[in-house]
């Protein structure tokens, strides 16, 4: 089976952290960067975050504006991309922006010995979906093309895209670096430690650089499906955006 089309999006500071220790949100990006993420979320067929990410940060994963939302209800669409994420307790608050904010389908993967008391803690606010007893990135891609996925966008955090990126499943990796550092050692990372397909003799293909206003995008190009140039050529045949525009700790995203 042909797995979706896997975009991470990240944006971090200069020494590598994606937020403070604070319980607070630090915004790492500017406004054209926002919506320039905004443009890959209306992209996207689903969009995809960590458990703890939802606990911390409650984004509302949304595409936020009202014109992008129009052009996907004109192409057959929900407004917004279906919301995903994974976990193995079922911490998720059913209060939070995750389940609440969009009329959209919500899709919670968890290890199949877990699901029925998930599902009794989530009620009908999402579908929880087992799998196996430890879930892996690489089946919660294959179920979610099962379902019709075929772009899905990765927004964090560090332990989910380290997931994606150990199992060697992303086709590309959207980078923005952020003008500070933030010098705390118990603030998140972009990612975890961990072996990882790329290496110092396996590098990363640099597919395309853009300065955005006082942040950088770097795309990588993590398989073969991912071509050179806009950041939004599609694989599956769907026109792409013409303007070149991740969510980066944006307060309201």
């Amino acid at each position: 089976m042909t797995l979706p089309y896997i975009v991470l999006s990240c944006a971090m500071s200069i020494d590598g952290y994606l937020d403070t220790e604070a319980p607070r949100r630090l915004a790492m990006s500017n406004a054209e960067d926002f919506d320039r993420v905004d443009q890959l979320r209306a992209e996207s067929d689903a969009i995809m975050v960590g458990a703890s990410t939802v606990r911390r940060d409650d984004p509302r994963l949304l595409v936020r504006s009202a014109d992008r939302q129009l052009k996907r209800i004109a192409d057959g669409r929900s407004a917004s991309p279906v919301k995903v994420t994974v976990t193995a307790t079922g911490d998720l608050p059913a209060a939070s922006s995750f389940f609440t904010a969009g009329d959209i389908d919500k899709l919670v993967y968890c290890p199949r010995g877990e699901a029925p008391r998930i599902a009794s803690l989530l009620g009908d606010h999402a579908t929880v979906v087992a799998l196996s007893d430890l879930v892996t990135m690489h089946d919660v891609a294959e179920d979610l093309a099962q379902r019709g996925v075929k772009r899905l966008m990765v927004e964090g955090g560090g332990r989910l895209h380290t997931q994606f990126l150990r199992e060697g499943i992303a086709d590309e990796l959207q980078l923005v670096i952020a003008p500070f550092f933030v010098g705390e050692s118990r603030a998140p990372r972009f990612v975890e430690a961990g072996a990882f397909p790329w290496t110092a003799t396996r590098r990363a293909r640099l597919a395309d650089t853009r300065r955005i206003g006082d942040v950088v995008l770097l795309r990588y190009a993590l398989s073969e499906r991912c071509p050179s140039g806009t950041p939004f050529s599609h694989v599956d045949g769907r026109t792409a955006a013409g303007d070149r525009v991740s969510a980066h700790d944006d307060p309201t995203a």
